[in-house]
């Protein structure tokens, strides 16, 4: 019996341990705890429609009585339901009569190892999967967050993360910096980038690749953009390797370009440091497709662009000598452009052989150098391309006045019938 009192105090313990340590709340421990026992009773006793299952979760223990119907003596036919009237009144119930219910108090460590042992398993189990469910309900409302753990396990396919509340955290090699080297105890940042729930175990995918954890950076180190005074519109990654970002601001007072990058650079060295001194070009954003082309190309600079916005096509020229700068070292200032303008480009050599032709910008002397910025923003920066584009597109995409524009083409005009 001694033994059996023992089991029961150390369940006691056990249902302690999962209200402190995993951290169940109340009103679902209670729930599984009875789902539990009823399940142990149920196997015991064919079923347990008469057993009534009080959880007290602050002391870890239950109190279990079953309710028997009161038959007379002798006519006992399922000792499960029933009992004799004698019976009855010998236990605590002198005054119950036939026909009345009769409650009887179980010592569940009575019932024997086995059941004490079955109980400990049954309940285990549905607190593993509470525990799963509650893993994956909590990281999946994450996925885009940036989160941190010690490095614990190297395989060749993947990095074991542990965060602080001993969670797994799997970092495949595809979504690794190609240039990260992980030692056992190291302190990881990434970003969760998803959760999967096969066969109910919750397995938590970070990424250190994508342009999420660019942002979540940023967030970081840039006090502005956490606030939302400043949003990043875009974003284009070659990781470890080269970024551009796209940022606007809300407010006209906060150079959007030199928040995000800090005096003397202090807050962008932080993110080119944790991402193993990948590159970034942050550049102020605009809803001008082709003015945006031109700051995404950059350091390039552009002569002319032609975008055809249904097939998002990108036609951009610029001199000879600035070619190799728009394509940039193994394509990537193209290919980054390309990502962030969500237009396919191609880069050609300006027609330098036109000696009659004349860069808009030398007319600064009879055109306001708004009105030629405007122009220029169309991604035209000649005179003769100006003369060959239709009145209609430059007043409508310049968003100059009639006037203006039949002046501007006056005077470039005349330049050419001089």
């Amino acid at each position: 019996m001694a033994k059996k009192r023992e089991e029961a105090v150390n369940m006691q313990e056990q249902f302690s341990f999962f209200n402190e340590e995993k951290k169940i709340d109340k009103t679902t421990l209670i729930s599984v705890m009875e789902e539990s026992f009823r399940s142990v009773l149920a196997k015991m006793f064919g079923n347990d429609d008469n057993f009534d299952v009080i959880v007290n979760p602050d002391k870890g223990d239950c109190e279990i009585y079953q309710n028997l119907e009161v038959v007379p003596d002798g006519e006992v036919e399922n000792p499960n339901k029933q009992i004799g009237l004698s019976e009855a009144q010998a236990d605590d119930d002198p005054d119950c009569e036939v026909g009345e219910e009769h409650t009887r108090k179980i010592d569940f460590a009575k019932f024997g190892r086995r059941a004490i042992l079955n109980l400990r398993q049954t309940l285990a189990s549905k607190i593993l999967d509470l525990q799963k469910d509650a893993i994956y309900n909590k990281f999946k409302d994450l996925e885009g967050e940036l989160v941190s753990g010690e490095v614990y396990q190297l395989w060749k396919r993947e990095v074991l993360l542990i965060d602080d509340e001993k969670n797994e955290l799997l970092l495949p090699k595809d979504q690794q910096i190609p240039t990260d080297i992980y030692r056992k105890g190291d302190n990881v940042r990434a970003v969760i980038h998803r959760v999967d729930n096969t066969n109910n175990n919750p397995k938590i995918i970070v990424s250190r690749t994508s342009e999420e954890f660019l942002r979540r950076l940023f967030e970081l180190e840039v006090p502005e953009i956490h606030d939302g005074l400043i949003v990043i519109r875009a974003v284009a990654r070659i990781p470890g390797v080269r970024a551009k970002i796209a940022v606007e601001s809300y407010d006209d007072r906060i150079d959007p370009v030199g928040a995000c990058v800090g005096v003397k650079g202090a807050r962008i060295h932080g993110i080119v440091r944790e991402l193993r001194n990948e590159n970034i070009d942050v550049i102020p954003y605009t809803s001008n497709e082709s003015l945006l082309m031109q700051r995404a190309l950059s350091p390039a600079k552009i002569t002319s662009i032609r975008l055809d916005p249904e097939t998002k096509r990108a036609e951009v020229f610029v001199r000879p000598e600035e070619i190799s700068l728009a394509i940039g070292a193994k394509g990537l200032n193209i290919k980054l452009a390309s990502q962030l303008t969500g237009y396919e480009i191609d880069v050609f050599r300006d027609n330098d052989n036109d000696v009659d032709d004349i860069y808009l910008d030398e007319f600064k002397d009879e055109i306001d150098e708004w009105v030629i910025d405007a122009i220029k923003n169309m991604g035209i920066a000649r005179a003769k391309q100006l003369l060959a584009t239709p009145r209609e597109e430059i007043i409508e995409k310049a968003d100059l006045e009639e006037d203006t524009v039949d002046y501007v083409l006056q005077v470039v005009q005349a330049e050419f019938d001089e």
